[in-house]
């Protein structure tokens, strides 16, 4: 097996990684069904429940502050065990006082889903917490709350990056978190094969996950690390737009260059074509609609047989590391011999497939992270695809036999970009947990057909500058020269015409 460890750090990601829950376990499929084309051993791990029974849990860790889990207990009903209803005061005889909060009343989504009945659907005024719409049982080392702060607070908010690398400092010196936390779910691996992490990046949890990141390094330096940077997308302030544009420089700086994958996702993103409904108040609309493209781009990562999906993204050179997210969503208007050819070309287990397409894309629908950031004269360095449900347009185009790695190499060599195409006929999901008004008409059977993908261009290069200007404007002296230098060398392999040290190497 190959497993992932996933890490989901603050609000924001959470919304997100329940929405991707939600999905994993709705491939499951159980007695009498085909098998599924996931792979669950990849993101699930194996255990044993409070009453001896065997238990497929999310390999995962789950960190957010005081208030923000909602009725999302540590021990559910998988793990929870019988307690004495009148315990002991023990040593103390006198009279004592117990103050309570109000507990939080469970979403009649949850209620239902504890009863075993159909839910009724959600909306974005029943959703309060990510946990309101979650449809799986965690561990309870899964769950980890911070109590050094709480959710939304106005007297400590959880805002400047340095208050999360100060908090994971302080929690890592007094407990060991990699020991604590993810060593235990590690030495469950046959074979750990990446670290993936949910985390926002233009708040404190920037600050946390750069800190966290340097351990995870330092002690797993071989295995991929993923990072989705989450970045809120809605228009504040000017005061706190730049306090966050800083907060995002920060993270890129620290966190991209220690990355296999670092893609930076706005949150909802700024245009969103009109056939989409979206509600950009709400983070469980505006997440669902980002979990689309994040879900059907790491597809792959999942899918039988086993993809190296990892020296896709390194491509030639592992230069570069910061990659766009982008997705299309594809009619379902697919004809019978369309479909008839996909099934063809599937395996009986539906396994996925990897083409070399004619050409990379530039234009999508939903650009998740530089929106507003043309990509009509910008250059593409790497493109990853991944087509789900439709054919592939260039399915009869004739086959060279020549050997992948060489066809990479040539291109490198003529400046052309370096991409792949992985197609499955698993279509993407509409889930009960989903916003139900998103797309206009999905089919009969609530499931859409979409092109998502991964690219590295010369358009990152444009948004370090811009990262630079501001930098050296507000940030400290202290930090300045720091922080611009840094920001200046990663955006050097991102412009057009930048050639490094591998490439004069090869000549």
């Amino acid at each position: 097996m190959h497993e992932i460890l996933t890490i989901q750090l603050g609000q924001r990601a959470n919304y997100l990684a329940t929405h991707f829950w939600n999905l994993q376990e709705s491939y499951f499929t159980y007695n009498g069904e085909d098998d599924s084309p996931v792979d669950h051993d990849v993101h699930f791990r194996p255990g044993i429940g409070a009453d001896g029974g065997e238990t497929f849990t999310p390999r995962t860790l789950i960190y957010d502050l005081k208030g923000a889990f909602g009725t999302l207990r540590k021990h559910n009903a998988l793990y929870e065990l019988s307690e004495d209803s009148t315990p002991g005061q023990g040593l103390w005889d006198g009279k004592e006082i117990v103050h309570k909060l109000a507990p939080i009343t469970a979403s009649n989504y949850q209620k239902s889903l504890d009863e075993g009945t159909a839910p009724q659907p959600l909306s974005s005024e029943t959703v309060r917490f990510w946990s309101d719409y979650n449809r799986v049982f965690y561990h309870p080392r899964s769950i980890v709350q911070l109590n050094d702060y709480e959710l939304n607070s106005k007297i400590m908010p959880f805002e400047d990056w340095t208050i999360g690398e100060d908090l994971f400092n302080d929690i890592d010196k007094e407990h060991d978190l990699l020991d604590r936390d993810v060593r235990p779910f590690v030495e469950e691996c046959d074979q750990l094969r990446a670290l993936q992490l949910f985390t926002g990046s233009d708040d404190a949890w920037g600050g946390f996950a750069a800190r966290y990141i340097d351990r995870l390094v330092d002690e797993y330096g071989k295995k991929a690390v993923l990072v989705w940077a989450l970045e809120d997308g809605k228009r504040v302030h000017q005061t706190t737009r730049l306090k966050r544009d800083m907060n995002k420089a920060r993270s890129l700086h620290a966190i991209s260059p220690q990355s296999t994958l670092y893609t930076p996702i706005l949150d909802p993103p700024t245009r969103v074509p009109p056939s989409l409904h979206l509600n950009p108040h709400s983070e469980w609309y505006s997440s669902a609609l980002v979990s689309v493209a994040m879900e059907s781009v790491t597809l792959p990562t999942r899918l039988r047989p086993y993809q190296d999906f990892e020296s896709l993204l390194a491509g030639d050179d592992s230069t570069h590391k910061i990659f766009e997210l982008q997705c299309s969503i594809l009619s379902s208007k697919v004809s019978a011999e369309s479909q008839s050819a996909i099934q063809a070309k599937q395996s009986n287990r539906g396994e996925v497939f990897g083409t070399e397409p004619s050409k990379a894309e530039s234009k999508f629908d939903l650009d998740f992270t530089y929106d507003g950031y043309s990509s009509d004269k910008s250059h593409i360095y790497n493109q990853l695809q991944v087509l789900r449900g439709v054919d592939p347009d260039d399915k009869d185009e004739p086959s060279s036999g020549e050997d992948i790695g060489i066809t990479r190499r040539k291109r490198l060599y003529n400046s052309e970009p370096m991409f792949h195409r992985f197609h499955t006929s698993l279509q993407f999901p509409i889930l009960g947990s989903f916003p139900n008004t998103m797309f206009a008409s999905p089919n009969s059977e609530q499931k859409i057909n979409v092109l998502a993908a991964l690219s590295a261009s010369s358009r990152t290069a444009e948004k370090i500058k811009g990262m630079e200007t501001a930098a050296s404007r507000v940030i400290g002296v202290d930090e300045r020269e720091n922080l611009v230098n840094g920001l200046g060398e990663i955006r050097e392999s991102y412009e057009t015409g930048w050639m490094s040290d591998s490439d004069f190497d090869d000549e």
